[in-house]
């Protein structure tokens, strides 16, 4: 079920919201089982088949988490231990099998010349998300910090409608305690008009925003695919058509699941905070799938034995750390080869942060050093996105040379100067052609008018936590520098977020699912 659907936004939603707090005035217990059955239903509307599989992981995973944690309290550890890597182990090989499987299969078969052959395999939604999630219970069981032992609890941690699909990925100590605070099934119209504020503002996002700029990636993307030769405007355009839809989802996704959370009187971890205002790629995963970024570094990267072993196995660590991140994006090359960009990234902004502080340290960082570092970053980030988008690496090889102006330039000839332009570039001795139209794609150029939009909202606006920094909407909060709280109850508001939703729910035409749904 969507969140951005008629049937989740007039049926699902307030039936849920309703009987929870209706149960919750005479027993929590059974308000708590309420949600954690709503939220299975929730996540057996797409295809009642995998809610068994959802089901036996709740299962298997709260009586090796239990086990395990005996076993720590006794002092076993070694027998701990062993349950812990085969909790994982059975773990990772479900996912192994419906996200990698074909994947698998597929090169060795190339490799090997052989014909093996599976089935076709569904993948189900929010796998990596809950067997994420799963593991870091299974590895805080086995260190001791795991207290809570109400299966309820847990199997409504596992399944929280609002997170389920596509995170943020939760930790159990931010969670379980908030299940079991009475304040929490109680009703409270503050937690309503925050949480239902952020619902529309991420509702608006995802129906008019992301869905709006999103008809001038694909057609490039396809394009490039099928082997047509791209512009560089095409290329660019694309490019920066998918970067910012993928930065509107999912922060419209991250707004809804906060907001949704919110009004049930829970605090979701943050999990976008305006990712292309970054001045450096570290800053950039500090700001972009932020729980997924601490769940990569806490149980991966410190467990390769983070920067404790030296420089060179730092940047080993951080590289097969991206890679695995890539991997658990998407079974396919490219999202490896993005994985991998981005490990580069990270290693060459610790080498430079290295080398500035040892020798450089007496200069002070100047505007325009900051300014080109975050340029620089999103450059880097359009890059990588190009291969997380594209259908084949091939494809994505062929975008970036036409970016580079490989094949060409095309000076539209509708533009003001365009024969001097044509001229200058031209005499420079670059390939370049006069004509119409600015994109083969977009004839009329509504796209530029999109991205510089979309920009400037990326770049300049404040963010949707930083407009409710006086409420807390998440249970982390964001500094807000020469941004101070402007939303605040009252009527002017409640106007204005009538009409944004309005417009959001006049854009509700057709099915849209948010693009983490895949991964």
């Amino acid at each position: 079920m969507l969140f951005n659907s008629y049937e989740f936004l007039f049926l699902y939603f307030p039936v849920t919201f309703a009987v929870f707090f209706a149960l919750a005035r005479y027993r929590r217990s059974l308000a708590a089982l309420w949600l954690f059955g709503a939220s299975l239903f929730f996540y057996g509307w797409w295809n009642p088949a995998y809610v068994s599989l959802l089901i036996g992981s709740i299962l298997f995973n709260f009586g090796m988490g239990t086990a395990i944690s005996r076993e720590h309290e006794r002092g076993a550890f070694r027998r701990a231990k062993g349950l812990l890597i085969a909790a994982i182990s059975g773990d990772l090989a479900l996912l192994a099998y419906y996200k990698y499987a074909n994947f698998f299969l597929d090169n060795v078969n190339l490799l090997a010349g052989a014909q093996w052959h599976l089935e076709a395999i569904i993948l189900p939604l929010g796998i990596s998300f809950f067997t994420f999630t799963q593991i870091a219970f299974l590895v805080d069981s086995y260190r001791g910090e795991v207290k809570e032992r109400n299966f309820i609890h847990y199997g409504l941690f596992v399944t929280y409608f609002p997170h389920l699909i596509a995170g943020p990925v939760l930790h159990h100590k931010e969670m379980m305690p908030q299940f079991a605070e009475a304040k929490t099934y109680r009703l409270h119209w503050e937690n309503i008009s925050v949480g239902l504020t952020i619902f529309i503002i991420g509702l608006f996002k995802k129906l008019v925003l992301a869905d709006g700029v999103a008809p001038f990636a694909t057609p490039v993307f396809n394009a490039a695919a099928n082997g047509v030769t791209l512009t560089l405007i095409d290329a660019w355009v694309g490019a920066l058509a998918f970067t910012l839809q993928l930065y509107f989802d999912f922060s419209a996704y991250s707004d809804m699941a906060i907001g949704l959370s919110r009004m049930f009187g829970v605090k979701l971890p943050l999990n976008f905070n305006s990712p292309y205002k970054a001045v450096n790629i570290v800053d950039f995963w500090r700001r972009w799938h932020m729980t997924l970024s601490r769940f990569l570094r806490d149980y991966l990267y410190f467990a390769l034995g983070g920067n404790r072993k030296g420089a060179i196995r730092r940047y080993v660590n951080l590289m097969v750390t991206m890679l695995l991140g890539g991997l658990w994006h998407g079974a396919g090359w490219t999202f490896i080869i993005w994985g991998g960009l981005h490990g580069l990234y990270l290693s060459i902004n610790h080498a430079w942060t290295k080398f500035r502080s040892t020798f450089l340290n007496l200069l002070p960082v100047s505007r325009v050093e900051k300014r080109a570092a975050w340029l620089l970053t999103f450059l880097a980030v359009v890059v990588g996105w190009v291969f997380f988008r594209a259908q084949d690496t091939q494809s994505a090889v062929s975008i970036l040379h036409a970016m580079t102006g490989g094949n060409g330039l095309l000076v539209p000839n509708n533009w003001p100067a365009a024969w001097y332009l044509y001229a200058v570039i031209n005499k420079l001795g670059l390939p370049v052609q006069l004509g119409v139209p600015v994109s083969q794609f977009d004839p009329a150029g509504i796209s530029l008018y999109w991205i510089i939009v979309l920009l400037g909202i990326a770049w300049f606006m404040p963010n949707t936590q930083q407009l409710m920094a006086r409420f807390d909407p998440a249970l982390e909060s964001v500094s807000t520098p020469n941004t101070p709280p402007i939303w605040q109850p009252g009527a002017a508001w409640a106007v204005v977020m009538g009409f944004v939703a309005v417009v959001a729910i006049l854009h509700l035409t057709r099915v849209s699912e948010f693009l983490y749904f895949q991964f």
